[in-house]
């Protein structure tokens, strides 16, 4: 794996209006951002010859074939999963690039999360199998509950406070309030988020991501190819995904400890094996937040400070632009820019190490992707 180093770039980003109700298909998004993520690097749609979607999506390769007017794809592939499945997916296409089956890959995520199904919202009724039938009969339905749990036991360990929680989410709105893609604007204090009503003990609203209607699309090709494109290419540095023993999908309870997670320890090591730097090196870096308590076990695990010291850490400044030592998910991440599942935070490294975020971090060098905590994970590290 560590030939890969270097090997492959992302060469176009394209997205499309992210709101609460589209009125649109998700294919006409995902072929929307297809268009602008090929008008960015600088070649034609019908150049792609390879697609990689996640498990998860709605839109299928056929159809952007169809919708582009691509001749032939040499590679489709998917990934499994939601949020851990977006630096996998860059993943999966570098290693079709890399491999010399495909030159240019499309990677994207389409969804009506706001206007059609909504994550997040609890549904009873019917047949329920697998890890699920554990869990329905007794009201435990919806994701802010599930990391609820994780979040509680956090702070019974390490002390961790609600306050503490919400100087992710103050920090990330005021990222937001400098992006004009962002959906969520306006200010938010530390008492704001304390007095907001509570969604599962101890999650506060400003503590749970949006639902959103949106697309985001970009395109992996050569280092080679790279040089000659439009953009500046973030070159792909070190890549890894993981999944670990007794693992379930966001409710992973069974383990000796809930509040740090073998597959993100062990993904992180060979990640950054793999791009020989340390996490003392990143400038900044996109972290998946779909909750806020994702952010803080997520910088533990990742090796950005040490176990139980995340709530600290991000009380201390460290992840805020433009000051901080780590400014964490200057787009405004899921919680105030949109919630693409986390596809939002690879444009948005990209961005920074093109130097054109709207929170652009001076001297970007290293510029690291996580994708979510509590399920099968990924990452990059893009320079």
């Amino acid at each position: 794996m560590d030939s890969l180093k270097d090997q492959t770039a992302i060469v176009g980003i394209g997205w499309t209006e992210f709101s609460k109700s589209s009125g649109r298909t998700e294919w006409s998004m995902a072929t929307e951002a297809a268009v602008k993520a090929c008008a960015d690097a600088g070649i034609a749609p019908n150049q792609i010859d390879g697609i990689v979607r996640s498990s998860f999506d709605a839109v299928l390769q056929h159809q952007l074939v169809k919708s582009l007017g691509i001749d032939e794809l040499t590679y489709h592939g998917e990934v499994g999963f939601g949020g851990g499945a977006p630096c996998a997916v860059a993943t999966q296409a570098a290693m079709a690039v890399a491999s010399g089956m495909a030159e240019y890959v499309l990677c994207f995520r389409s969804v009506n999360l706001a206007s059609g199904q909504r994550y997040g919202v609890s549904r009873a009724g019917g047949r329920v199998g697998g890890e699920m039938a554990y869990y329905t009969p007794y009201g435990f339905l919806a994701p802010a509950q599930w990391i609820a749990m994780f979040a509680q036991r956090h702070m019974h360990e390490y002390g961790t406070t609600s306050r503490q929680l919400g100087a992710i989410a103050v920090s990330q709105r005021a990222n937001a309030n400098r992006n004009p893609n962002a959906t969520m604007k306006g200010a938010l204090t530390i008492d704001d988020h304390q007095s907001a009503r509570i969604i599962a003990d101890p999650l506060r609203l400003f503590d749970c991501c949006l639902n959103t209607d949106g697309c985001c699309a970009f395109i992996v090709t050569s280092a080679e190819r790279a040089r000659d494109l439009r953009q500046r290419p973030a070159f792909i540095m070190g890549m890894a995904m993981g999944l670990a023993r007794n693992q379930e999908v966001v409710r992973t309870y069974n383990r000796p400890s809930m509040t740090e997670f073998p597959e993100t320890k062990l993904t992180s090591a060979r990640l950054f094996r793999m791009a020989g730097v340390a996490p003392g090196d990143i400038d900044v870096a996109q972290i998946y937040d779909h909750f806020t308590p994702g952010v803080l076990i997520a910088l533990e695990d990742w090796g950005f400070c040490e176990k139980g010291q995340g709530g600290p850490f991000v009380e201390s400044g460290a992840i805020s632009w433009p000051d901080g030592s780590l400014p964490v998910n200057t787009h405004g991440g899921n919680l105030s820019e949109a919630y693409i599942h986390g596809f939002t935070h690879i444009l948005e490294g990209v961005r920074q190490v093109r130097g054109a975020s709207t929170s652009q971090v001076k001297d970007v060098e290293l510029s690291f992707v996580a994708s979510a905590a509590f399920v099968p994970t990924s990452a990059l590290i893009l320079h």
